[in-house]
């Protein structure tokens, strides 16, 4: 699969593209032509990350949230230290 990488990540498509006609206003289009020009990538692309970010694809969307909650483990300390081995009596206790 081809892959892009922007500032926003990188970006896989599959290799059979669909050829679609989109109807834009004058000043869309300048929009798009300018983010083009400026990320040095066709109109095209700069189209599909943008419905890539407007409509997420499933699998996409919960790997994100995988990575997110994966990002976040760890990241508070209890105050106990021991969460890890005595999970269930600090979730069980007094203390929630």
């Amino acid at each position: 699969m081809p892959c892009v990488t922007s500032s926003s990540g990188a970006h896989c498509y599959h290799v059979i593209m669909i050829r679609t006609q989109v109807s834009l206003t004058e000043e869309q289009m300048a929009r798009l032509r300018r983010e083009a020009r400026r990320r040095g990538i066709s109109l095209a692309a700069v189209v599909r990350e943008a419905v890539d970010r407007s409509v997420p694809d499933d699998v996409a969307a919960r790997v994100d949230r995988l990575a997110r909650a994966l990002r976040a483990a760890g990241s508070v300390a209890s105050g106990t230290g021991d969460v890890a081995t005595a999970h269930d009596d600090v979730l069980s206790g007094d203390r929630w």
